[in-house]
């Protein structure tokens, strides 16, 4: 455990203690409180609650914890993750449900990353050691294509691209009810959720997001969409349907209906990565990928066929 021993500044007198911390320590609103709710936080020797008050000139003691070990993306066979293209430069892997693009805090599960080492494929890119290669993400619970980067040449050239927008990224969303217009253009900022540090939503003074969409097939209790991202704002897709009260089926972080969720057999967003096409960092020609769907999508799909 480390302490910070320091006295509160006057400008913070009155404010609560875990939004005083955040502010003094650079910590997360959610930290913070924990902190205080652990029995980490004194007020002049006195233990201190989340919601009590600062007093300006007092003196506040901080016990927190030992920084986590570093992250790493630990080499294991994913079953389900297929590789749909490889050379020296770029891999480019269906990415299976339940996987993440690599290592983070507080993620134990198993990662794109780790998936490839067990593979033999090697990573030699600059960057943070536990996301070399990374140059987009999918969410945890996201399926569908994704590219990594093998050789520094190609790091370089498509973090430039993914930046520049000139990458063609296509999802599929099983969105509930229908979508009006059918096709369309959602232009909403996107930031943190004020009550929730792990949800976004469409927020005043967030950042630009765009989604561009067309109905693929509609049903009665849902419609399939063809989704182009201009910008990848994380949970852009889900945040942006959420807001037209058109959540992707299965989605409950974001609204969706837990029964119709049963129904269809989904436990996690029907949202698919369904295509990824860009400029080949080594030679200039367009390559496109694209990814079928997999077992738990498909289901949905075919119950909304069977039963309509």
């Amino acid at each position: 455990m480390a302490d910070r021993s320091l006295p509160v500044p006057e400008g913070l007198a009155g404010m609560r203690v875990d939004a005083g911390l955040a502010r003094l320590l650079g910590l997360s609103r959610t930290a913070a409180a924990d902190l205080a709710e652990d029995g980490g936080v004194e007020l002049d020797g006195a233990r201190v609650g989340k919601s009590d008050r600062l007093v300006g000139g007092a003196w506040l003691e901080v016990r927190l914890p030992d920084a986590p070990p570093p992250v790493e993306n630990v080499p294991e066979h994913i079953e389900g993750m297929a590789v749909l293209y490889s050379d020296e430069d770029i891999v480019v892997v269906d990415k299976p449900p339940g996987v993440a693009a690599h290592a983070t805090v507080g993620w134990h599960g198993p990662t794109v990353l780790g998936g490839l080492a067990a593979a033999g494929f090697r990573i030699s890119t600059s960057g943070i050691h536990e996301r070399q290669g990374i140059v987009h993400r999918l969410d945890v619970g996201t399926s569908g294509v994704m590219v990594v980067a093998l050789s520094e040449r190609a790091y370089t050239v498509l973090k430039r691209a993914f930046k520049a927008r000139t990458v063609e990224k296509r999802y599929h969303a099983l969105v509930q009810g229908h979508p009006d217009p059918s096709s369309g253009t959602i232009d909403a900022p996107i930031g943190r959720h004020r009550g929730h540090d792990w949800k976004f939503a469409v927020v005043e003074g967030g950042r630009h997001s765009i989604t561009h969409y067309d109905t693929i097939e509609a049903f009665v209790a849902a419609s399939l969409l063809d989704i182009h991202l201009e910008t990848g704002r994380t949970h852009q897709i889900r945040v942006h349907f959420s807001a037209l009260h058109h959540p992707c089926c299965g989605d409950l972080t974001y609204g969706a209906d837990p029964t119709l969720a049963k129904k269809l057999g989904l436990e996690r967003q029907w949202l698919h990565a369904r295509s990824l096409g860009f400029v080949h960092p080594a030679d200039g020609r367009w390559v496109e990928f694209t990814a079928p769907y997999p077992q738990d999508l498909q289901h949905a799909l075919d119950v909304l066929q069977q039963h309509p």
